[in-house]
Order: structure tokens, then sequence, then C-alpha cells
């Protein structure tokens, strides 16, 4: 994450770190770190060029970013247009419904969406 600038802005009382690029398998710390020294709370990845293993769950490259985020408590939202992957697979298809009933990891359409869901979460 050197050398990259991060943006962090508080939705709805929650500090969110956007992320310009989605990261790759083995940046999940990295990008848990740059949350925690940032003080966000959440992290937001852009879903427009995500790498090809994170939308195929059988790289793991999704789990390992999304349970490195889950075990610092912190929560991860995947913003952008997913529905040709999503037909493409029901296996994460599915993941990206479980995913979105719960409050650690969210997929949806835009920050406008993600500051909805915080602002109906009561600042999560």
């Amino acid at each position: 994450m050197s050398g990259v600038t991060l943006k962090t802005q508080d939705l709805s009382g929650v500090p969110v770190l956007f992320l310009p690029a989605p990261p790759g398998r083995g940046e999940a710390a990295d990008i848990v770190g740059a949350a925690l020294e940032a003080g966000a709370r959440w992290i937001a990845l852009p879903a427009g060029g995500l790498p090809a293993g994170f939308l195929d769950l059988s790289t793991g490259v999704a789990g390992e970013i999304a349970q490195k985020c889950v075990n610092y408590r912190i929560g991860l939202a995947v913003l952008g247009d997913m529905g040709p992957a999503l037909e493409r697979s029901g296996a994460l298809r599915d993941w990206v419904r479980e995913c979105n009933r719960g409050g650690h990891v969210w997929f949806l359409a835009d920050e406008a969406e993600l500051a909805a869901q915080m602002a109906a979460l009561g600042g999560a």
C-alpha cells in the first residue's frame, strides 16, 4: 500500500478507508494495517478491476481478505456492479448473499448505498 494515496471519509459517523485499487493475494494484512493506521472501521474496495482470483472463490483470495478484516473487526465493502460475476458463479452468488445478510462484509452498488447501510445501522 506504500506510495498509494488513500482516502478516508466519514460515512454516518463511521470512518471508511477507500482503496483506489483492489488488493491481491497476500495483501490482506497491508489493507488491514492501512485501515488501522488511518483509524478506519471499514474498508471500501472498487469492484471494477478486482483480480480474477477474487471472484473465483476456489483461489481463496476473497476469503483471505474477508477473514483478515473480520479478525481485526474492520468491515469490508466491495462497491460496484457484480452482476456478470454473479451470473457466472452460483457459489459466488450464494457467498455474496450471505455476506450481505451480515454486518462484516457487504457487496454494494456504490458509495451512496454504503452510506445508506451505515446510516441504517446507526453508524456501525
